[in-house]
């Protein structure tokens, strides 16, 4: 059997696999229930399974490709990474329990139903629905490319980008529409044991491989490529130590309202289950030490890929040295860790859409059942889309993704702040969001990313904060006769 064969099989039987552990997590539980079931675990999730979800979140295919060509063009910018999950998990600690708290008081699936609830006006929710929505169809078609170039290279092209990127499509539809958040979860657990053990391996396997150990190849990295080692980093990268300190602090800011975060908060049993998550979820980082590392290793190995090559250079040190067997294996880690993160960005972009768009219509908007049939709907569509325009128009949506984390750090004030402060006016939020989006895309569609060395987002953060605060303070305060336990979060434990 050729190698192109022994990896296509087993990649095939993983697939399967996935598509089986969707299955198996909504058996005996009468179709998947409503809504709140399918998009958020029926809330139900323990600390093992929120763990893995989380992890998997912050470990996608960027883990083995994108972070690999950092690795391999800049070095030490690459950093940055490990940097803001930390940190945000530490914000995390806080405002997660918070966040669970009340979207359980309430009933909410999402961060536009909170957003709804917070300003009483449910055409907010869906206005909101419909911008992240532009901000994660991205991210969706990331993980669809990414997953395509990893399945041709490790079947050595016996499958071509264009079947890998309708195979990723295809897999995380099915099990998605089925089970929801709990499938997710249930996958991220195959998908954690196989890139542990995946990564655990090339770790070891590649410095002794390809150098005499780990001596000989630092020895030759802090000789040869000491650039890499030290920020901007090579290459003439404009990421310098600025940009890395306010992309950190901006990312560890949105990461813990970005709406496939917020589902993992929302599926679990308990807010203290999510306290213990934030503490441990930190030691999964040192992973992503391994591609970063191994992309400067590929600098050696199989120096002068430029372009989208680099982002292959962890593949290119393990295709042509290893048995089929363990490149099949190794892909399949790759492959499920594009198809776990874009299992939840669909999910939640069908809840947004079921709870806050389609909410608006009178006839579904006590019917759970219905919310949930059109959220499925909306999956399939959203996937579909992200996969047209993969085929049609790759570079839309990937010049789109520029501007996706730094565009929603823009509802940080919206959120954030008009979770903890009364006084915030609707009017005021919108003003800053409206500002702060067109700054961020102004900035970054006119090449100014980073501005003054620093993150355009920061820069589009604070003047969103500023016009938020100067109209809400040059207005009279918004009419609400609801207590503040019906509007405000509370941490549960502080009450």
């Amino acid at each position: 059997m050729s190698d192109g064969a022994v990896a296509t099989t087993l990649f095939g039987v993983f697939m399967v696999a996935t598509v089986a552990l969707g299955l198996l997590a909504v058996r005996g539980r009468g179709g998947g229930g409503g809504l709140a079931e399918w998009s958020v675990g029926g809330r139900s999730l323990g600390a093992v399974f929120i763990w893995v979800l989380m992890a998997g979140e912050g470990y996608t295919s960027f883990s083995y490709l994108g972070a690999a060509g950092w690795g391999y063009n800049f070095g030490a910018p690459v950093l940055y990474v490990v940097a803001y999950m930390s940190c945000g998990y530490a914000v995390g600690y806080v405002v997660g329990p918070m966040l669970w708290a009340y979207a359980r008081q309430h009933g909410l699936v999402s961060i536009t139903d909170m957003v709804a609830h917070r300003f009483g006006r449910p055409w907010v929710g869906a206005a909101v629905a419909v911008l992240v929505t532009v901000f994660l169809l991205p991210y969706i078609q990331l993980q669809i490319t990414g997953m395509g170039v990893v399945v041709s290279t490790i079947s050595y092209g016996a499958i071509s980008l264009n079947w890998a990127y309708f195979i990723g499509f295809a897999v995380t539809t099915v099990f998605v529409v089925v089970s929801g958040l709990r499938g997710s979860a249930w996958v991220s657990v195959l998908k954690d044991l196989l890139v542990i053990v995946t990564l655990a391996f090339l770790a070891l396997y590649v410095p002794v491989h390809y150098f005499d150990g780990y001596g000989d190849f630092l020895g030759r990295l802090v000789d040869e490529k000491s650039a890499w080692l030290t920020l901007p980093g090579s290459g003439g990268s404009p990421y310098g130590e600025a940009w890395f300190a306010t992309t950190t602090f901006l990312n560890a800011l949105t990461v813990v309202i970005f709406p496939t975060t917020v589902a993992g908060y929302l599926g679990a049993r308990s807010a203290d289950g999510l306290r213990r998550n934030a503490i441990w979820l930190p030691a999964y980082n040192v992973l992503l030490f391994v591609p970063m590392l191994l992309g400067m290793a590929a600098l050696f190995v199989v120096p002068g890929l430029t372009g989208a090559d680099s982002n292959l250079a962890l593949f290119k040190l393990v295709v042509d040295s290893l048995p089929a067997w363990a490149v099949g294996i190794i892909g399949v880690a790759a492959a499920l860790s594009s198809i776990v993160p874009m299992a939840v960005f669909m999910l939640v972009i069908g809840t947004m859409w079921g709870s806050s768009v389609f909410s608006l219509v009178p006839r579904w908007r006590e019917s759970s059942q219905a919310q949930k049939t059109w959220s499925q709907v909306v999956v399939v569509v959203a996937g579909g889309l992200a996969l047209v325009l993969t085929y049609s128009a790759p570079n839309t949506l990937v010049r789109l993704s520029l501007i996706s984390y730094e565009g929603m750090a823009q509802l940080v004030p919206m959120l954030l702040v008009g979770l903890v402060w009364r006084r915030l006016s609707l009017v005021g939020a919108l003003s800053g969001v409206v500002v702060g989006v067109g700054v961020v895309c102004g900035l970054v569609f006119s090449g100014r990313d980073p501005v003054w060395g620093v993150n355009a987002g920061i820069v589009a953060l604070a003047l969103n904060l500023g016009v938020t605060l100067l109209v809400t303070y040059a207005r009279p305060a918004d009419r609400d006769e609801r207590l503040d336990r019906e509007v405000l979060a509370r941490d549960p434990v502080v009450g």
